[in-house]
């Protein structure tokens, strides 16, 4: 019998309902339902294309056992963390508190007045290396909750002041000047791997916000070790494992030191962010390989992730038939198979095969015949008319496989990313058809993801629309409008854009300025989150904070500059001493800094020179200027160019020349300054 679970919209909160649990969704249902019972709750909070959580499942949610105990001991709740990231905001912040880290599955036991007592990740069935199992654990609660009450609810007061405390942790109160991007930069360096690129060891992720804000400070300071760490970087992922050689798009992360190993699932801004930055380092380097990578990851987007009517779906899994990665690896015997023997050499040599694999066996640590596909450090990525063809039979014989669980919902901040990403690959490779499917994407959301009233809604499946918009919608489908009225012209984008920055302000901002993840405190939530961090995506605030600069610019609006000031202050002493936990607010620190740009095109749409213009413009670095096109401008129709800067606007011209010899003079001006 299927449990409360398969009325719901979430593809992980469906795999769980044919459970022996007794799971329900959150609400004020299951909450009431503790609180009748006088039991505690049991909150495991995954998603779709977890791997631990589909370990967790198999060895304790689908044993009648375990299920046994969790039915008699707690009400038990399941969260997918996508739909829900306000409610596993609080919670990843406990676990956080608890025990210094934190990821999925989340395991939280709680009074019915939602306040956290006992807080882990994966949990074992039973006893493993010292670590007690749900079979060990569950019955000492019960004891304790029967016979010591008191004790668990002087444990939840401690673990819910902590949680107040951090919520409302003060992060103002420094001067931020530009030594502050300094600080950050020498931070970056002490944390990166010269050898292998990234940060820190292992596992390892590719940390995009990191590598956006290095090229920054190179552009601002012609620090060659800025832009070394970006490029270092950038070509160990795309030649390691962790990028799939054969179909495109990026894995999860690297579970080692040198990106070979990845961890087998892909998630939609992990494709979106890491595109957006291969398309910058293009930009900045003209390198093939940049440029090879955007249209390789963006064909994959196209082909797996995109539904038929524009939007993307969430992610795929890193699991196909109960085992992680075995939709991508491969036995040499069956690369011999599908391919002539002078394509099987190639791919042999290229792509590191071997006849007893490459592939550790994650449990035993042995090889077992399989093997990842990667590339030597030193491969130029100049692919022979013999390697092409093969990969193409190698994909085309992959697609035959069982495929991994696809996550097939919508989510308005991850496609609201897609479409700022889809804009920009448009405007800087002068392709329409990426701009035009940005515009399709959002026209989807136009349709299925704006409520009667005019806000947003967070969550789209099945025909089936949910959730009130939360921060990080707004904030990134209003990056990606401003992106789409830069490629367009479209006054229409810029009007939305506006009347959404309204909505945050109105409805997320707090006393300091800066923003809550939620528009209103809800009855049930814990308490109203703040995302204060950015993580591997940039955080609704620090993606707010761009958003009001560059709109400001673009409307000639100062109330929004000023808005966007104020939320910078709010964060100002967390930006300084903990820097490259606010790289996507150091972005727009620079960008506040300046020297910033607005740069517009006016003149006939078809005209060659308009063209012309728009595409050396866009094509080109500059990471703080706003570059717009205009059909009329001060009630003209011919072709010119208005470039200001500062509060200062010069007299138009026609002379592109000039005008990148003035953008070049001021930075340089602003280099000699600074030095």
């Amino acid at each position: 019998m299927s449990n409360r679970l398969s009325l719901e919209q979430s593809p992980y909160l469906l795999q769980h309902k044919d459970n022996p649990v007794d799971w329900w969704p959150w609400g004020e249902q299951a909450i009431e339902a503790a609180h009748a019972s006088d039991r505690p709750i049991f909150l495991s909070i995954g998603y779709a294309t977890c791997h631990w959580c589909h370990v967790m499942e198999r060895e304790s949610f689908e044993d009648s056992e375990v299920a046994r105990l969790l039915n008699k001991t707690f009400i038990n709740i399941k969260v997918d963390r996508e739909e829900r990231p306000d409610i596993d905001a609080i919670y990843m912040d406990a676990c956080q508190i608890a025990t210094g880290r934190g990821g999925w599955p989340l395991t939280v036991m709680m009074t019915p007045e939602m306040q956290p007592f006992f807080i882990a990740t994966y949990l074992p069935k039973t006893q493993r290396y010292g670590q007690e199992g749900l079979l060990e654990i569950i019955p000492k609660i019960n004891q304790i909750w029967e016979q010591q009450r008191e004790l668990v609810y002087e444990s939840a007061g401690e673990f819910t002041n902590a949680l107040i405390k951090s919520s409302n942790l003060d992060l103002s109160g420094q001067d931020l000047t530009e030594e502050a991007l300094h600080r950050a930069f020498r931070r970056c360096e002490q944390e990166f791997d010269f050898d292998h690129g990234g940060f820190g060891t292992e596992p390892k992720f590719p940390t995009p916000e990191k590598l956006r804000f290095l090229l920054r400070y190179w552009y601002r300071t012609a620090e060659p070790k800025a832009l070394e760490m970006v490029e270092v970087t950038l070509q160990q992922i795309r030649r390691g494992g962790i990028y799939d050689q054969i179909g495109g798009g990026f894995h999860r992360y690297s579970t080692d030191r040198i990106w070979r190993v990845p961890h087998f699932e892909k998630m939609l801004y992990d494709q979106a962010l890491l595109l957006l930055t291969y398309l910058e380092a293009y930009q900045v380097t003209r390198k093939q390989e940049y440029l090879q990578t955007v249209r390789h990851t963006i064909a994959y987007l196209q082909r797996e992730l995109r539904n038929s009517e524009g939007a993307y779906y969430t992610g795929e899994d890193a699991d196909s038939e109960g085992i992680e990665g075995k939709y991508y690896v491969w036995d040499i015997n069956e690369i011999r198979r599908i391919l002539t023997p002078e394509q099987a050499k190639e791919v042999e040599y290229i792509f590191n095969l071997g006849r007893k694999g490459n592939y550790l066996d994650e449990a035993t640590r042995k090889l077992i015949g399989q093997n990842i596909l990667y590339r030597a450090v030193d491969d130029t990525l100049t692919d022979s008319e013999h390697l092409s063809q093969a990969s193409d039979r190698l994909l085309q014989s992959r697609s035959q496989r069982i495929r991994p669980l696809l996550d097939d919902k919508i989510l308005t901040d991850w496609n609201g990313l897609m479409i700022m990403v889809l804009a920009k690959c448009g405007m800087v490779l002068g392709d329409l058809s990426l701009i035009r499917d940005a515009e399709k994407c959002l026209q989807f959301i136009e349709t299925y993801l704006i409520s009667t009233s005019g806000q947003l809604l967070h969550r789209w499946r099945e025909e089936v629309a949910g959730i009130p918009g939360l921060l990080d919608d707004y904030a990134f489908l209003i990056g990606g409008l401003i992106a789409l009225y830069e490629a367009t012209g479209n006054e229409r984008h810029c009007t939305l854009a506006k009347q959404f920055t309204e909505t945050v302000l109105s409805d997320f901002v707090s006393n300091n300025g800066d923003f809550f993840m939620v528009a209103e405190q809800n009855d049930d939530l814990l308490l109203r989150p703040k995302q204060l961090f950015d993580t591997v995506i940039p955080s609704g605030n620090s993606m707010m904070m761009m958003n009001l600069f560059r709109l400001s610019k673009l409307t000639g609006d100062p109330e929004l500059e000023a808005n966007g000031h104020q939320a910078m202050k709010a964060f100002s002493s967390g930006i300084w001493n903990q820097p490259t936990s606010f790289c996507g607010a150091l972005s727009a620190l620079d960008y506040a800094l300046g020297p910033s740009y607005e740069i517009i095109v006016s003149g006939p749409r078809d005209a060659h020179e308009t063209d012309s213009a728009l595409s050396a413009l866009r094509s080109r670095y500059f990471p703080n200027a706003v570059i717009a096109s205009r059909r009329e401008f001060a009630n003209t129709n011919e072709f010119a160019i208005h470039l200001c800067y500062g509060n200062t606007c010069e007299l138009p011209t026609k002379n592109l020349e000039e005008v990148l010899s003035r953008i070049s003079k001021s930075s340089a001006m602003h280099h000699n300054l600074d030095e």
